[in-house]
């Protein structure tokens, strides 16, 4: 007898429309590094859901705990993924507790699976909450897993995540609407200009180079009428207490000043940055980056 026959019409509209809707796409990002097994079960929940499933990896490496990090690579990264894509993310120091395990909708169509712990900070400010959903784990966990509470990364989030992005449950199947302004929301720092001065802060690092990023966008920098080869006054504290304070020219390129010379630009997400010519930043002015550490910007002298 054919699935059909097993469905109420409603069901069978809603299944019909997820699977013409699905992306096939599942992105995975946790704080679970890949030196032991954990990713790999979650990949491979995902492959039993659907073998055809393409999976990707945001980033394994966040480090442990750290909620903001996770929300800012979010941020950073959703937008490049097509519309129906699903994030499974995984960074849960409360996992198996009251917190609540959701499916967010974003205005632009895409599907954030995880721990409502604010994680969906950035992504719910800056996309849009178009519905969130409880996932009812009644129905919506991996076969057999009842009785594991400290792996929901595997057990509910791939599984949930995986059907979700092949079409095998439409969204309204995940479970029950929350209220779309009940999303958990990390507090932070956000821009704010205050004469000729933008107070922000750096919510992340390039790792890699060391270049500092700031949460200053364009539009914002602006307002202060710099233009390219002025200089540009970078005050940064740590907890409310000065690190250093720096002068450097805003340029368009690292190219445009020589090796081993500071420079102000606009990173990829075109917001202001600072970094040192084929140099490390952050290591040699001892800077970090999280909730904790604030930037303010000025014109230069």
């Amino acid at each position: 007898m054919k699935l059909k026959h097993f469905l109420t019409a409603a069901a069978f509209s809603a299944l019909a429309t997820a699977q013409a809707l699905a992306a096939d796409a599942l992105v995975l990002m946790t704080d679970f590094g890949t030196a032991d097994g954990a990713v790999s079960a979650m990949r491979g929940v995902a492959f039993g859901v659907d073998p055809k499933l393409a999976v990707s990896d945001l980033t394994h490496q966040i480090p442990e705990y750290d909620i903001w990090l996770g929300a800012y690579r979010l941020y950073q990264t959703a937008n490049y993924w097509p519309q129906g894509t699903v994030f499974v993310s995984v960074v849960d120091p409360g996992v198996g507790t009251t917190r609540k395990s959701v499916v967010l909708k974003t205005r632009g169509g895409r599907y954030f699976v995880g721990p409502d712990n604010g994680l969906f900070t950035l992504i719910a400010e800056r996309d849009g909450v178009a519905e969130l959903r409880e996932v009812d784990e009644k129905v919506n966990r991996l076969a057999g897993s009842g009785e594991s509470y400290t792996f929901h990364g595997r057990d509910v989030y791939a599984y949930v995540g995986a059907r979700l992005a092949s079409g095998q449950i439409a969204f309204e199947q995940v479970g029950p609407v929350l209220p779309a302004d009940s999303v958990v929301k990390l507090a932070y720092k956000k821009p704010v200009r205050e004469g000729n001065t933008i107070r922000g802060m750096i919510p992340v690092l390039d790792d890699k180079y060391g270049n500092v990023w700031t949460n200053i966008p364009k539009s914002q920098f602006a307002e202060l009428n710099i233009a390219v080869g002025d200089p540009v006054k970078v005050r940064i504290l740590h907890n409310g207490k000065p690190v250093g304070t720096y002068v450097a020219p805003f340029q368009n390129t690292f190219g445009a000043v020589a090796k081993g010379k500071p420079l102000v630009y606009l990173n990829s997400l075109l917001d202001v940055a600072v970094a040192i010519s084929q140099g490390n930043f952050a290591r040699q002015h001892k800077v970090g980056a999280g909730l904790d550490w604030e930037v303010e910007i000025s014109k230069g002298k």
